[in-house]
């Protein structure tokens, strides 16, 4: 409906004309195609190069796929195959501990630095612009550098520190009793910036007059966090679980690079073992079908975050 207001005429003769909004939900609601044309481009990239992959990955997991030869229909055998793997079970598992653990260190070193960089100090822009080089180096060149701080020798980079404390030499990324947790340090230290990013975003929408008045009240610096900073970024910390719950159950680059899932499996992911499916068994149906189970579990892990994200909001 219309809302107008009167308008004199030179005739003294009162008029109804309507409002800007007005005017424009009018404008806006005669043309609905328009959005959709700027966004057609995009829309076709992304059908091409995503949608229609993934409709053909979808149907490949039903297919007995042998290249040149024909591929053959063998209904959910590749399913069964799948997860008659004892490898799958541990990549899952992998998967599971790489996703909460980065999640939450990654979380809990970004609120950390976020809190120390918060502020509109002039010299904080170099510093946070230092702290987020992680998140624009690519993956290749951070991977190549924690190969060379976690050198197993005593004289490595890693080993020093841990020296300086008194504790023994580790082979890190050469051993399966230390491996997983390496490789998920590189996780937490490439995420963490990040997530500082957001957070700090989030920090300015807080309202100042709150920490004067629970400092009033006698509140310390962890009360005032708990019941004044951690309320006002639920949003931010929605934004980061949805995101972190999708990286998780995809990562592969670091493993892949620092490890390739050994050693003797102990950091194998379900990124690396479809991979290792697909282009070094050639078994590109199984590997279709783990790809089909990777996207359900990344779809139903990122509903159930926002489920809860909002439920525990209300």
């Amino acid at each position: 409906m219309t809302v107008a207001q009167p308008d004199i005429t030179a005739r003294g003769v009162a008029t109804s004309r309507p409002r800007p909004r007005a005017l424009w939900q009018q404008r806006r609601t005669g043309r609905p195609w328009v959005p959709w044309l700027f966004l057609a481009p995009a829309l076709l990239l992304f059908t091409y190069f995503k949608f229609i992959p993934m409709g053909q990955a979808v149907v490949m997991s039903f297919l007995d796929v042998q290249p040149y030869l024909g591929n053959t229909w063998v209904g959910v055998d590749n399913y069964r195959t799948l997860f008659a793997d004892g490898e799958f079970g541990t990549a899952v598992w992998h998967t599971a501990v790489l996703a909460v653990g980065q999640t939450a260190g990654a979380m809990v070193l970004g609120f950390a630095l976020a809190l120390l960089l918060e502020g509109q100090a002039r010299r904080l822009w170099f510093v946070r612009s230092a702290a987020f080089l992680p998140v624009v180096v690519p993956v290749a060149v951070i991977a190549e550098l924690w190969r060379i701080i976690y050198h197993p020798t005593p004289d490595g980079l890693a080993n020093s520190i841990i020296g300086a404390l008194f504790l023994g030499p580790s082979q890190w990324i050469n051993s399966p009793d230390t491996s997983l947790l390496s490789v998920m340090i590189v996780g937490i230290w490439r995420d963490a910036p990040y997530d500082m990013i957001i957070i700090i975003a989030g920090l300015v929408g807080v309202d100042r007059s709150l920490y004067e008045a629970a400092s009033i009240d006698g509140a310390g610096w962890v009360r005032r966090i708990r019941h004044v900073t951690l309320p006002a970024l639920r949003p931010a910390i929605a934004i980061l679980l949805t995101l972190a719950a999708i990286r998780g159950m995809r990562i592969f680059t670091e493993v892949f690079l620092l490890t390739n899932g050994g050693p003797n499996g102990s950091t194998e992911v379900l990124m690396t073992l479809i991979y290792q499916l697909g282009f070094e068994r050639v078994q590109l149906g199984v590997a279709a079908a783990g790809s089909v189970v990777l996207l359900a579990a990344t779809i139903a892990l990122t509903l159930l975050v926002r489920a809860a994200v909002r439920s525990r909001a209300a």
